[in-house]
């Protein structure tokens, strides 16, 4: 009873301390956007120069109820998917011939640090003269942006693996194919996450430049047309919409590293 009689205060207080530390988190940004609206409202911050808060709220449901948001939406989301996939799996690939041999690190990691120092900004002209100014091009660039963080975090997970492992695996009889399977792989896996969340990341930054490409649907499409008309509320409700794909992408691999990495002590505790 004493213990329970003890423990019941300290559950009572960390009952107000979550919503006080939630609150605390929101207090900057809420000040944020009051002092944006009342700029706006005041003239302070010019309709033309960046649209009120209440206007771009208004923008965001005119364009979801009109089916203008979400059409545009899906052509964006198909564009960073496809990009991503490809460039995924070719990092992965490189990766493991890099990281798994002698001959394929020696012929494959000199070709990927020089890829490393082009920009991918840098490719657009040489891209839209190979592959024209179509589809193909935005998903080029998405791919060839995405590859490097992947393969770098997986080559290096691979060559950290701790050596007593593998003497340990092989002790045990394992194969290669086994050994690569149950204890290099598994032991690369973080490694392999993490290169996962910066290329979402890089991903979404190409997206925003890929989609100023000659763009006939899609968010940079609306960007385009807004950027026309000077309708800076339709500007941010894209650019809001670039960042919940952002968050949305690494929330979405923070869940699979849960998952993947529950035998890991820190993965435990954080749960």
């Amino acid at each position: 009873m004493t213990a329970y009689a003890q423990s019941a205060p300290q559950r009572h207080a960390l009952s107000f301390r979550l919503p006080a530390r939630l609150l605390g988190r929101w207090f900057s940004p809420l000040v944020l956007l009051l002092l944006w609206e009342l700029g706006s409202r005041t003239g302070l911050i010019p309709e033309r120069t960046l649209a009120a808060p209440s206007a771009v709220l208004g923008a965001l449901v005119a364009m979801i109820a009109s089916g203008e948001l979400p059409s545009n939406l899906l052509v964006s989301f198909g564009r960073v998917s496809i990009g991503l996939s490809i460039g995924i799996s070719a990092g992965i690939a490189l990766a493991l011939v890099a990281g798994l041999s002698r001959s394929g690190e020696i012929t494959v990691d000199p070709l990927m640090q020089i890829k490393r120092t082009i920009p991918v900004v840098a490719l657009s002209p040489l891209f839209i003269v190979w592959f024209g100014i179509g589809e193909t091009t935005k998903i080029a660039l998405i791919a060839f942006a995405t590859v490097f963080p992947v393969y770098l975090n997986l080559y290096s997970g691979i060559r950290a693996v701790d050596p007593r492992l593998i003497d340990a695996a092989r002790s045990f009889g394992l194969s290669r194919i086994e050994l690569i399977q149950h204890v290099i792989l598994p032991a690369a896996l973080p490694s392999l996450l993490v290169g996962l969340r910066f290329s979402l990341s890089v991903a979404i930054i190409v997206l925003v430049i890929a989609e100023q490409i000659n763009a006939s649907a899609g968010l940079g499409y609306l960007i385009n047309n807004a950027r026309d008309f000077m309708r800076t509320d339709i500007i941010v409700v894209c650019l809001m919409v670039y960042a919940l794909l952002g968050l949305g992408a690494d929330w979405l691999v923070r869940a699979v590293e849960t998952r993947a990495l529950a035998w890991r002590p820190s993965i435990v505790e954080q749960n």
